[in-house]
């Protein structure tokens, strides 16, 4: 059972880097496979990653207009990483976990 255990987060482990995209080596097209970024966001990340690789997600933040703590999160979850570093915290909740609007 330890072992069965031990291999699958082994296996989880390895594939978390293949999905994870880090925003100070992206291309173009990388960036805008991530979900919920799109042209002129990645467009404005390209342009200050070109004056200075960003240090941390607060680094990001706060150099990329539209870019917010909720945002900055919705795109942790999707593969996006600074550094190569998830943004610390949970990701923000989905639209499946919320009521559905009432009918008039």
């Amino acid at each position: 059972m330890y072992t069965q255990t031990l291999v699958l987060v082994l296996l989880l482990g390895a594939a978390l880097p293949c999905s994870a995209i880090d925003v100070n080596q992206a291309t173009e097209a990388e960036l805008d496979g991530i979900k919920g970024l799109g042209p002129a966001t990645t467009e404005k990340i390209l342009r200050e990653r070109q004056k200075a690789p960003f240090r941390d997600w607060n680094d990001l933040i706060g150099r990329v207009a539209g870019v917010g703590k909720g945002s900055a999160a919705r795109l942790s979850c999707a593969g996006l990483t600074v550094n190569n570093q998830a943004l610390q915290g949970q990701c923000a909740p989905s639209a499946a976990g919320t009521a559905p609007a009432q009918e008039r």
